[in-house]
């Protein structure tokens, strides 16, 4: 572990700095301290105090979280030129993830100290850095969606009765052109049983009584049968719109945050 200062042309390719002209990353380049990871090596853990942000020089940095069902979920495999660890620079909160470092990396560290001190005299990185962390949110978003529709999945097979899944196989099978097509069959054997081969002995002689009684209580039947299925059905729908209306608001209230945030930093430019 050592410090030195980065280089500009390699500090322009980071798109949240790539605005820059050379004397602002050159000024930029002067609050970077450069360290080494080897493979495996935790650059932070989610609740770690943040207090920094990271620009990866060489190497490979993978982020996760693990989720409520004790599942390490990836987010992102970030390589040269990504950065890491930046809303940090805007709060000062604790980390939200675990970052961790695959191979042998080398990251620049620049502080939440310096880059207010920096953003004061160059407060045009605020917009690069709000466009950059919009389109995190997007992918996490779209990442989170996939995990709720999962979890939701889950959570409603396990709570699966008996009589559910028995429920779930008659709604299934009644609804295909299966029952459709054994159905008639068995209305026309019925039929002609009665009709043609036990002439003298029908049990069910025209107009088939005994056949529109059974008919009429399979109706009856299978009716509230399939409604248990379509409730259950509405129950996990109801749940998966409410996972994504949490996860947008979570998300719609992080992003005002960090505009308002941008904003009040912005405004304390001092004035040219």
């Amino acid at each position: 572990m050592y410090s030195r200062c980065v280089n500009v042309d390699s500090l322009r390719t980071v798109p949240l700095f790539a605005s820059l002209d050379s004397d602002a990353a050159m000024q930029l380049s002067n609050f970077l301290s450069v360290h080494d990871y080897r493979p495996l090596t935790e650059v932070f853990r989610a609740g770690d105090p943040g207090d920094a942000m990271y620009l990866i020089d060489s190497g490979k940095v993978r982020i996760s979280i693990t989720d409520a069902d004790g599942h390490v979920v990836t987010l992102a495999d970030l390589g040269a030129g990504d950065f890491f660890g930046e809303m940090a620079l805007l709060d000062g909160h604790g980390r939200s993830a675990h970052a961790t470092a695959t191979e042998d990396t080398r990251l620049a560290r620049l502080t939440r100290e310096d880059f207010l001190t920096f953003l004061k005299s160059d407060p045009r990185i605020a917009l690069e850095m709000l466009t950059a962390i919009t389109r995190r949110l997007r992918r996490t978003d779209d990442l989170l969606r996939h995990r709720v529709s999962r979890n939701a999945n889950e959570l409603e097979a396990a709570q699966l009765t008996v009589a559910d899944r028995a429920a779930d196989r008659i709604a299934e099978f009644g609804g295909s052109w299966k029952f459709i097509i054994l159905f008639i069959a068995f209305i026309l054997v019925w039929m002609v049983i009665n009709t043609w081969l036990l002439v003298a002995h029908a049990f069910d002689a025209p107009p088939y009584l005994l056949l529109s009684t059974a008919l009429n209580i399979v109706a009856a039947l299978q009716a509230p049968i399939i409604m248990m299925s379509q409730n259950r059905q509405a129950q996990k729908d109801r749940l998966r719109a409410d996972l994504d209306y949490q996860l947008n608001l979570k998300n719609e209230i992080l992003l005002s945050d960090i505009i308002q945030r941008l904003d009040g930093l912005a405004k304390k430019k001092p004035p040219e």
